[in-house]
């Protein structure tokens, strides 16, 4: 009955949400206004903040998911799109193209998207080759490859940053902050295929990923083919992190934050845990891209900022909680 209500009430939140938070802004829309046709603030609500909020709510989800997908494999819950160097990544990957993009202009927004993903699936393949290296697909080694390839791909995105003009180097600052500014309504239809398309496939590995969760061994007794599984989730996962950040930048916390809660109020299971996580993490999203526009208006904070206030304390009671009750995952 409990556990009705938290559905109940985070369905409810999620299209409460989506609906009400493209109101609210630098100046408040009236509902009666977005009726109007040719009326300035209808303009603003259908090609701006409607197309940000869903944007936000796609994103927060597909961080999520990918978040909680991460910690069940790792079986570390500390885990998130940044453990594995995907992020940084895709981050380096986006900003090399930012820097270069003026060499194809008829790639458009498709350039960025290709670049991230490309970046995002490089860093997981080195952290594949680096763990093969060592023998086998140990987690203890995959977490350290994956911390050497964050940094290494996080010291190239500011070498590009430092190579780059004046005008460049602001734009690559300002997308590594996290901004939903100005999100075009065709990489919106980008976005949604792929966390949509990403969630459905995570659902069908939601039995394999209960069995990792657990442990490797347990889960090859039971049939599971572990590595190619990893692999498989891994790459996805990659992409999905690759296609949000050339959309958003690099935004941190989500996938630590929201796996965790969702497994306070829905269980260890996957197939139950996903939708959740995917439900909650666009919520929260929306939310923080909401305060990002409203606490100091006209200004408008970036969005990275503010899941970084909220995710360090977060991250900190996690790391005591493991400390105190000598839990792992």
């Amino acid at each position: 009955m409990k556990r009705k209500y938290a559905w109940l009430c985070l369905m409810t939140l999620s299209i409460a949400l989506c609906l009400c938070s493209p109101f609210w802004g630098m100046s408040a829309i009236s509902p009666k206004s977005i009726l109007i046709s040719g009326h300035p603030d209808a303009e603003i609500f259908w090609r701006l903040r409607l197309p940000r909020a869903v944007a936000a709510f796609l994103a927060g989800a597909g961080l999520s998911i990918s978040g909680m997908v991460f910690q069940a494999l790792l079986r570390n819950p500390l885990a998130t799109p940044f453990t594995l160097g995907v992020s940084s990544g895709a981050a380096f990957g986006a900003s090399v193209y930012f820097r270069l993009g003026a060499m194809a202009p008829f790639l458009g927004s498709a350039g960025s998207l290709g670049a991230a993903l490309i970046g995002g699936l490089f860093a997981m393949l080195l952290v594949f080759l680096l763990t093969r290296a060592k023998g086998g697909f140990s987690t203890l080694v995959m977490l350290l490859a994956g911390v050497i390839i964050n940094f290494f791909f996080s010291s190239l995105v500011m070498l590009t940053q430092y190579l780059s003009d004046s005008q460049d180097s602001l734009r690559i600052m300002h997308w590594l902050m996290g901004s939903l500014a100005g999100v075009e309504a065709a990489r919106i239809a980008e976005l949604a295929f792929v966390v949509i398309a990403g969630a459905f496939v995570i659902r069908r590995f939601a039995l394999e990923i209960d069995l990792l969760a657990t442990g490797e061994e347990l889960a090859a007794s039971r049939g599971v083919r572990t590595a190619r599984t990893k692999v498989y989730l891994f790459a996805l996962v990659s992409i999905v992190v690759g296609t949000i950040v050339s959309l958003t930048g690099p935004i941190g916390f989500v996938g630590l934050i929201i796996p965790h809660i969702c497994r306070i109020w829905f269980g260890w299971t996957h197939r139950t845990l996903l939708p959740a996580a995917f439900c909650l993490g666009g919520c929260f999203l929306v939310m923080c891209d909401l305060f990002s526009r409203v606490m100091l208006a006209p200004a408008e904070i970036p969005i990275g900022i503010i899941t970084a206030l909220i995710g360090g304390p977060f991250f900190l009671w996690v790391l005591f909680r493991i400390g105190k009750n000598g839990e792992h995952f």
